[in-house]
């Protein structure tokens, strides 16, 4: 097996693990804690999404294109689309929320750097470099 197809299959059960502690959380806790704990493993979704689509790429590039695109999400709610879509799609209303929050954003580095913190620790497959 290829280590591009061994880093493929690591990404894609970090993905479903993330998605089950980010729905976890979101169910055994309530308040803040949840709110921004789902915050920061939906951008640590993002970056595993981002290493399944692309296994070539670096932690930091995935982990920032993954808060770029938490962020683009975040102030697209600015606009009110998101919540008007989430009116009618619970789909929608976990992928793209529905009330701006600035200190989502923050949440969402907070996120990359576990993303990136956690890359750190587990060894690439073939010794892809982490930088």
């Amino acid at each position: 097996m290829s280590d591009l197809r061994r880093t493929r299959i690591l990404a894609a059960v970090a993905a479903c693990l993330t998605l089950c502690a980010g729905l976890g959380v979101r169910g055994a806790v309530d308040g803040d804690v949840a709110k921004y704990a789902g915050d920061a493993l939906y951008t640590v979704l993002l970056c595993t999404l981002v290493v399944l689509l692309a296994p070539a790429t670096r932690p930091r590039v995935a982990g920032g294109i993954a808060l770029l695109v938490s962020w683009a999400v975040e102030c697209a709610q600015l606009t009110g689309v998101p919540a008007e879509l989430a009116e009618r799609s619970v789909v929608a209303r976990l992928v793209l929320g529905s009330t701006f929050n600035a200190p989502d954003l923050l949440w969402y580095a907070v996120g990359a750097g576990l993303f990136l913190l956690i890359c750190a620790v587990v060894p690439r497959p073939g010794g892809l470099r982490h930088a």
